[in-house]
């Protein structure tokens, strides 16, 4: 029996943090060798919100640092390819049939459109930007997979995939499997200021590849509970940035439960608290950046990474598009040109 497979990735804008970690890293890790699995790396995705020439230069370098992450992380390359999205010609064919398929009113339904143009800080939505949901679903059902691991914030791009493969087979027959949504447990990780998710542009991140004294820096700056101003008030643990950290990254349950029940009571300050989460994030990210460096020592091999992943996913494309047209009658069309245009030139040369 052949394995259910997989898609999904990032797109390189710079390095990974805890919030990518817990939204679907940690799935991919655990899943890539339960699934064959393939991890895009989404250049082309960047270009809607970043067209401009200075961000397009800054992409080689960012794929090699997102490729540094997942191989730390525990990604095994020999076992699921990691590829560059540009460089597959066939998503974008893909992606034009699938735009027929799709209505404008339907895409701007969806939420996280309007607030990745507000981010990015567009006064007007590209047509780009409002088509990324199609050209994400050409990502996903490239490779015909299964299963989609996502930050919940892309929850509703995979839907909009689920309808495009019904679509597509109700109307031409069955080539797609229609693809199943895995959001992380945590789903999606508050920033170090408490008040957005953790992001690269908001300057409220971890990454995977700080140095344990960044690490503390960080922590030790963390919002927590506004109204605590003495470590002998009583402090709210729930939506407290801090205790979200150690439910996520701390093992240790009953040195939580402990500092919770103090906290609630006021017999612990934030200082005590956060020397905890650092200790506990500083011993989940040591092995992470152990990985990192020692990939980072190896000449070439992430670029030979990208290139072995990227011509294995152009083969498993070709064979894709290939299956599309042939459900379309595409290929039909050009064949049966191509011949009769043949036998008329041999027939004037004869």
């Amino acid at each position: 029996m052949e394995k259910r497979r997989i898609l999904t990735g990032d797109r390189p804008t710079g390095k990974l943090h805890l919030g990518h970690y817990v939204g679907s890293i940690q799935n991919r890790v655990r899943l890539q060798h339960e699934y064959e699995c393939f991890f895009i790396i989404a250049d082309l995705h960047t270009m809607t919100t970043q067209p401009e020439k200075h961000y397009i230069e800054a992409i080689a370098g960012n794929t090699r640092e997102l490729v540094l992450d997942y191989i730390a992380c525990g990604i095994d390359p020999d076992v699921s390819p990691i590829y560059l999205q540009s460089a597959v010609h066939e998503v974008y064919e893909m992606n034009l049939l699938f735009e027929m398929l799709v209505t404008v009113p339907r895409l701007q339904r969806i939420p996280s459109l309007k607030d990745m143009a507000r981010s990015a800080e567009l006064t007007e939505m590209p047509f780009g930007l409002l088509g990324y949901p199609i050209l994400q679903a050409a990502d996903i059902l490239m490779p015909r997979a299964h299963l989609v691991p996502v930050g919940k914030d892309n929850e509703s791009h995979v839907e909009l995939t689920r309808e495009i493969a019904r679509r597509f087979n109700y109307l031409y027959g069955e080539v797609f499997p229609v693809p199943d949504v895995m959001v992380g447990e945590v789903g999606s990780l508050m920033g170090t200021d408490g008040s957005a998710k953790m992001s690269k542009s908001l300057n409220n991140a971890i990454y995977l590849s700080d140095s344990p004294k960044t690490v503390e820096k960080k922590v030790m700056s963390m919002y927590t509970d506004p109204n605590r101003v003495r470590a002998d008030i009583p402090g709210r643990v729930e939506g407290n940035p801090v205790f979200v950290y150690h439910d996520a990254f701390n093992p240790d349950r009953e040195e939580i439960a402990d500092l919770k029940e103090r906290y609630r009571k006021g017999a612990v300050g934030d200082v005590e608290v956060k020397q905890k989460l650092v200790g506990a994030l500083n011993a989940f990210l040591d092995p992470i950046r152990e990985r990192r460096e020692r990939a980072a020592e190896i000449s070439g091999y992430v670029d030979e990474v990208i290139y072995e992943g990227t011509l294995k996913a152009r083969q498993e494309a070709g064979e894709t598009l290939q299956l599309m047209k042939k459900a379309m009658g595409l290929s039909g069309v050009w064949n049966k040109i191509s011949r009769k245009a043949e036998k008329a030139r041999k027939s004037r040369s004869s």
